[in-house]
């Protein structure tokens, strides 16, 4: 039986090396890429990110990246962006103002307004919604009782009542932790650091 094929972005901007081990530990093949032809035309394309919003994004742009993951979404091959990879999908930042990103989803992404520290780091439930059981990225996961995923970040998409919105989670206030519409989606959370339901959202992201 032929292994899926996940392709992950090296663009400077998170551990790669976590993320591929999780997918191949879920049966995958992975490659990682700072090609635009090669992001283009993967099977599968996944962009890790961490740190600030502004740099991830200006990385992705000087090496023509942007406009790869366009192509890819646009000619329907599934997508899935993590941690900082997700709020790039948004059109902008509080982190970084000015700074444009992927514009795949509608929305900026806000800091969170909260007394507790910053920024939000560690376990935290996620209740799923809007019919998250059906999605196939998270079968087996998604259900009517939250689950626990590993979070660190002080951004957040905050408009947790969007129609793209798959599961959200609460600090002080609450906001989206996976999204996702067609063919992309977007987890707040490090699936990789999230013991066996993050690796179950990987395993069935590689096998769409």
């Amino acid at each position: 039986m032929t292994r899926p094929h996940v392709v992950l972005l090296d663009y400077g901007a998170g551990n790669l090396r976590s993320v591929a081990k999780a997918f191949e530990h879920e049966g995958a093949d992975v490659s990682m890429t700072d090609d635009p032809a090669v992001a283009r035309a993967a099977d599968r394309l996944v962009l890790p990110g961490q740190g600030h919003f502004g740099q991830c994004m200006t990385r992705l742009e000087e090496k023509g990246l942007g406009d790869a993951i366009r192509e890819h979404v646009a000619a329907g091959r599934p997508f899935i962006g993590i941690c900082v990879g997700m709020q790039l999908l948004y059109e902008g930042s509080d982190e970084a103002p000015g700074v444009g990103g992927l514009g795949m989803l509608s929305g900026t992404v806000r800091r969170i307004p909260t007394d507790l520290p910053l920024p939000h780091v560690g376990w935290n439930s996620v209740e799923f919604i809007r019919g998250a059981e059906a999605d196939p990225v998270l079968a087996g996961v998604a259900g009517p009782e939250p689950r626990w995923f590993y979070h660190v970040h002080s951004f957040a998409v905050l408009d947790d009542d969007s129609e793209t919105v798959l599961g959200r989670c609460r600090y002080d206030a609450a906001f989206a932790s996976i999204v996702g519409r067609n063919n992309v989606w977007g987890i707040q959370f490090h699936p990789e650091k999230s013991q066996e339901d993050g690796l179950r959202i990987l395993g069935n992201f590689s096998r769409l």
